[in-house]
């Protein structure tokens, strides 16, 4: 089942410029356009937002829109500069999101993300985490997935939402209503549909193909099944020439998972030494492989620490291997390192008074190419509780920061603490009782209070934040860590309420 993104940059070139000249730049409230020749004509080949609110379009001549905006920003459209500065973009997003990953010219990038969407949680946070990435550093984005590239490109571009994600086997019904634009078909050809009715392509897929293919060329009927996914059209993936790469040509296709494999191991070895050479350890690992047909088949294999031992990378590649589906043959196989980092050598230490430490990273990375998340969780310099713990990778150094020693700290802490109804007799004493979730729990011992206060460098209504702590125990043993939310007699340090945040037992 191929899910394909494409993902949409509809003010690329000016969101750029913008960029280059920096937030404190004075002109960067202005209307910016990108302009180019077409013959004689200086016309507008791209513009931002701020732009098109006052007026300008695609093709307005200069003088024009120079006259419809007073001050306006105009720069001359580098097609080349944007070209590279797209390929370094898909680069980035390669490292990030999938391994198939090319530039969709001139504004756009379309990626193959098979399997690789629960990586990310689902395919609604993918391309949010996607789009936010890109506003995050000042572009506009829109993006799509579909189950082919041609749907994927039109929702992107024409669907009207943000973020698109279209079920396997919708494509039909998500773009009958688009416009003819979305098939990315030539504006004669565009033209000549529209002088015939045709307004939508719903429209057009409903009609005979014959007549139109006699009169518009094989073109309009190849894109029609491109977007509904009943043609493949392969995405070639961007390369550059930093990345460590090795590659295998077959005289004779290969579709047997146990040739695939074994290849693969041949592969890794060559890789492993080419890293060698470098100094290199491998974080991520790719395995592309040209199917007969043009189309690709992909497989990632991350690792949580630079290595560069054989047998690992390859029972880390080779255990996916029946996920791949090699239709008529494999032509060729390429495997990439597309995250590398340093590492060097070292002489392994023994001691006769202390046993070896395991290592367990081959296990980790087994697990979490097999679609898991592993982490260990870590002290975090914070005096309020729920902010003091944080999700760490599971090899990464451990650090000297630990808990409060001085009062404990309960096994199991909630992310949010949970409301309870209690009776206390005076401000500095715990409860008598305390119900927590429809549960009456007498309170027999307790010890306390420590008071925390909020962290008012980081928020202002914290300022004079209190919380006074408690470790309860109840008539069956059990202990639990409840609070108070503020001093117990002023209300601008708290609500008074209390709450549990934690179990003991």
């Amino acid at each position: 089942m191929q899910r394909v993104v494409s993902l949409y940059l509809p003010t690329w070139p000016t969101d750029r410029y913008r960029r280059r000249l920096g937030h404190d730049a004075p002109s960067t409230d202005k209307p910016v356009v990108m302009i180019g020749r077409q013959g004689s004509r200086r016309l507008v080949l791209a513009l931002d937002k701020a732009a098109k609110v006052a007026g300008i379009r695609l093709g307005t001549p200069v003088s024009k829109a120079q006259a419809l905006v007073p001050g306006l920003i105009v720069e001359h459209l580098e097609a080349d500069a944007d070209a590279r500065a797209l390929k370094e973009l898909a680069f980035h997003f390669l490292r990030i999101y999938a391994p198939i990953v090319a530039t969709d010219l001139p504004d756009g990038l379309v990626m193959d993300t098979t399997g690789a969407d629960h990586l990310h949680g689902n395919e609604t946070l993918m391309l949010g985490g996607m789009v936010n990435r890109l506003h995050a550093s000042g572009f506009a984005a829109r993006a799509a997935i579909a189950e082919s590239w041609g749907a994927a490109y039109a929702l992107a571009r024409f669907g009207g939402q943000e973020i698109s994600v279209i079920p396997q086997g919708k494509a039909r019904e998500a773009l009958n209503s688009l416009p003819l634009a979305a098939l990315r078909l030539e504006d004669e050809t565009i033209r000549g549909l529209k002088v015939l009715g045709f307004r939508s392509i719903g429209e057009l897929a409903d009609a005979p193909r014959a007549p139109l293919v006699l009169r518009f060329g094989p073109q309009l009927a190849r894109r029609l099944d491109q977007a509904f996914g009943q043609v493949a059209e392969p995405v070639k993936p961007v390369r550059v020439p930093e990345l460590v790469e090795v590659r295998r040509v077959f005289a004779e296709p290969i579709a047997a998972a146990e040739t695939i494999g074994r290849y693969t191991e041949k592969l890794v070895s060559g890789l492993c030494a080419a890293l060698e050479k470098r100094g290199l350890g491998a974080r991520r690992v790719d395995l592309l492989l040209n199917r007969v047909d043009g189309t690709f088949q992909a497989i990632r294999a991350g690792t949580s620490k630079p290595v560069r031992d054989a047998r690992q990378i390859a029972r880390l590649l080779t255990d996916r291997i029946n996920t791949i589906d090699p239709g008529f043959g494999i032509e060729t196989m390429v495997m990439t390192v597309t995250h590398a980092e340093p590492l060097v050598a070292g002489q392994v230490r023994t001691s006769l008074l202390s046993e070896n430490r395991a290592d367990v990273a081959d296990t980790i990375d087994v697990i979490i190419n097999r679609g898991h998340r592993v982490y260990r969780y870590a002290a975090v310099a914070s005096d309020v509780p729920e902010r003091s713990v944080a999700r760490l990778p599971a090899l990464c150094p451990e650090d000297a920061i630990g808990w409060p020693g001085h009062w404990p700290r309960p096994i199991r802490l909630f992310s949010r603490p949970e409301p309870i109804e209690t009776l206390a007799l005076l401000p500095d004493h715990p409860p008598r009782y305390f119900i927590w979730r429809g549960i009456r729990h007498l309170v027999k011992c307790a010890d306390g209070p420590e008071r925390v206060f909020g962290e008012w460098w980081k928020r202002d209504r914290e300022k004079s934040a209190v919380r006074d702590y408690f470790m309860v125990e109840d008539e069956t043993g059990g202990r639990f860590w409840i609070f108070r939310s503020g001093d117990g007699e002023h209300t601008n340090t708290g609500s008074q309420a209390w709450f549990i945040h934690g179990l003991f037992t």
